[in-house]
């Protein structure tokens, strides 16, 4: 079977990386030259089930991850008291490495192929005889063409992304503040490092300073060294109509982006990978190579599952918004239920990993 990635990009190279392990034929087009991230400092957060996954299919993928244990939950009113905790049972609720590193990994794989046009169309790439067309590219002729109507929603906020250098701990805990101004999170990544991703409820600049002076409002047991360069990227929600058009699949963050205060946008593109393999290997098995086929069997397993996930995180963000301005009255009594109750509480360690 022979499949074309549309996309020189993180989702791209870890499907290569999966492909290649079932000894499946796979090209990486682009019309742009791989990215230089040198000096991006963003990280991944990679679900306990997730981790698994890509520990079983990449090589060497468990040098790499922090692992988390809890996952603490507090609102603007009360800071020293959680509304909730998410705990797995003998097991890492998550872990946390560097994109960059991540990135390193999956480009080392010698049989990786990479071919570069200027400009290409579906009927020029359709003259290669691939099987399965992946399409994970925002901005290339096939995307404009094929797939521009999404469902969209723009919070008009922005997200910014820094490390921490500080005084060694255990630090195994990850902190989501839901403060007046938007999510804030404290996410491990050593004993001396950890990553802060603040979710911003508005799109006025914040500089390094002012965000320094958040985190240090926040926290509450690091004693910060050094802070490294700031990552802003806006918030959007947004959902393609459709995720096929004969045998091109669209996929990875071209298909679902979503609000990162849960950390789920990478976990979503994992799942979907988990998702894909199996059709593929269920179709391979059966003799059957149609690439139309196999992507319509993804979006028809999938597409829903993805909405209301989304839809789900969005809820969530809402509903915090909603919370700070009754001064968080609303959140305390219902996550006092979770708390109490073991199936609730279950659900929703489920639900999150």
């Amino acid at each position: 079977m022979n499949i074309c990635l549309l996309g020189n990009n993180l989702t791209n190279l870890v499907l290569a990386n999966i492909f290649l392990k079932n000894k499946i034929n796979v090209d990486i087009v682009s019309q742009t030259p791989a990215p230089i991230l040198k000096n991006t400092i963003r990280t991944i957060a990679i679900s306990n089930e997730n981790y698994k996954f890509l520990k079983e299919n990449i090589k060497n993928f468990s040098n790499l991850g922090w692992p988390t244990s809890i996952i603490k939950i507090y609102s603007e009113k009360n800071r020293s008291s959680e509304l909730f905790e998410f705990k797995n049972k003998n097991e890492n609720n998550f872990y946390l490495l560097k994109y960059i590193e991540f990135y390193k990994l999956l480009r080392k794989n010698k049989f990786l192929k990479f071919l570069k046009y200027k400009n290409y169309s579906f009927e020029s790439i359709n003259k290669r005889n691939y099987n399965l067309i992946i399409n994970s590219e925002h901005n290339n002729p096939i995307t404009k063409k094929f797939f521009p109507n999404k469902i969209e929603k723009n919070y008009n906020a922005s997200a910014y992304t820094t490390i921490i250098n500080h005084k060694k701990i255990e630090n195994k805990i990850a902190v989501q503040i839901f403060t007046k101004n938007g999510p804030l999170a404290f996410l491990p990544l050593s004993d001396y490092q950890t990553s802060i991703v603040f979710s911003n409820n508005s799109n006025k600049l914040i500089n390094k300073k002012k965000l320094l002076e958040i985190i240090n409002n926040y926290n509450q047991k690091y004693v910060i060294n050094k802070i490294s360069n700031v990552e802003k990227f806006e918030i959007k929600f947004s959902f393609l109509r459709k995720y096929v058009y004969k045998n091109i699949l669209s996929f990875g963050d071209l298909i679902h982006k979503v609000h990162p205060l849960a950390g789920q946008g990478f976990n979503m593109t994992i799942r979907d990978i988990k998702s894909l393999s199996l059709i593929l290997d269920e179709n391979i098995k059966l003799g059957i190579d149609n690439g139309e086929i196999i992507a319509q069997k993804f979006q028809q397993n999938n597409k829903h599952l993805n909405f209301m996930y989304g839809v789900g995180i969005d809820s969530i963000n809402s509903f915090f918004n909603l919370d700070n301005k009754f001064k968080n009255n609303l959140s305390e009594p219902m996550f006092k239920i979770f708390k109490g109750n073991k199936f609730l509480n279950d659900y929703a360690t489920f639900f999150s990993n």
